[in-house]
């Protein structure tokens, strides 16, 4: 039963598919639970703001153990609201979509009346999670609602609603910072842009997946924008991430720090940048399957600058 009400996009290896009970299959399903990078590409920003943070500070406390965890949690329940949201504002465009026709809104396996009230139960745990922080991060938090609200319009009437996605998605690396120090300063802005401009380069790629299907329902996209061009405007997104990337770590390492501190950074944004440029080059534009391969992998890409900024915390 499960394999025929899975979403197309989905691994059928996936844990919500070995244990869920049938009702509380189109629920999990709505919320990504099936589909957790994009989980990850939500948590992983939170992790860069925080460990830039501890790095920048020279201390890593028990309550950042805590932001640790709680962005993980946050991440998870705020991904599968905001996406519970994009489903009930798209369940249209989604049924004449070929990858997202089986999901649940669309199907009709989910009804909206229950979809709004999960939308509602997880936004409500995130707040209470939230609620945890410092003042400045609380009120920080509350205002990401705003571009995560806007973004299932952007493909409405812009042909860059990835830029809309990078807004939401990488809100994180300002909070990450504000929960560790309350404030906001140079370097977890340069963080946030870095961000975007990553989420530009992986949507990008993700978006090539539905370029016939987006065409005749009116949907636009940056992989739609740029068609051919696609690889010379991801290497723009590249320069343009590791720029940023590289002003943030100097502006909180550099100088007040140990050289070694700096070195294990750059060397990660190194790493980063070289994963970013294998997806590039291993790109096929007409092949579906080989976007979601590469899409998937920069949870791969995005841990690498964790890891590094993980080590520089603790030595």
């Amino acid at each position: 039963m499960y394999e025929l009400e899975r979403v197309s996009d989905a691994p059928s290896n996936n844990w919500v598919y070995r244990i869920s009970p049938g009702w509380a299959l189109p629920y999990m399903q709505v919320a990504r639970w099936d589909r957790p990078i994009g989980t990850w590409l939500l948590l992983i920003p939170c992790w860069w703001g925080l460990l830039l943070a501890t790095s920048y500070s020279g201390g890593f406390s028990l309550h950042d153990v805590w932001l640790i965890s709680a962005f993980g949690l946050g991440a998870f329940l705020m991904r599968g609201a905001g996406c519970t949201w994009n489903d009930l504002m798209d369940h249209k465009m989604d049924a004449q979509v070929e990858r997202t026709k089986s999901r649940p809104l669309p199907s009709g396996r989910l009804a909206r009346k229950n979809a709004f009230i999960w939308l509602f139960i997880q936004a409500g745990l995130a707040l209470l999670i939230l609620l945890t922080f410092n003042t400045f991060s609380i009120v920080l938090g509350l205002l990401s609602i705003v571009p995560a609200m806007i973004y299932p319009f952007a493909k409405r009437f812009t042909w860059w609603p990835q830029f809309f996605l990078g807004i939401a998605f990488n809100w994180g690396t300002m909070l990450g910072w504000s929960a560790h120090f309350g404030t906001l300063s140079l370097p977890p802005l340069l963080l946030y842009f870095s961000g975007i401009f990553w989420t530009l380069f992986y949507d990008t790629i993700y978006s090539h997946q539905d370029t016939s299907d987006d065409k005749l329902t009116g949907i636009k996209s940056t992989g739609l924008l740029f068609g051919k061009r696609t690889k010379e405007w991801l290497v723009y997104f590249i320069i343009a991430t590791l720029i940023c990337l590289t002003g943030s770590a100097t502006f909180a390492l550099g100088g007040n720090r140990k050289e070694i501190h700096l070195l294990i950074v750059m060397t990660a944004i190194v790493l980063f940048g070289l994963h970013l440029g294998w997806q590039t080059r291993k790109l096929k534009l007409g092949e579906p399957s080989v976007c979601l391969v590469l899409f998937r992998s920069n949870r791969d890409a995005g841990l690498i600058i964790v890891t590094g900024l993980l080590v520089t915390s603790f030595i």
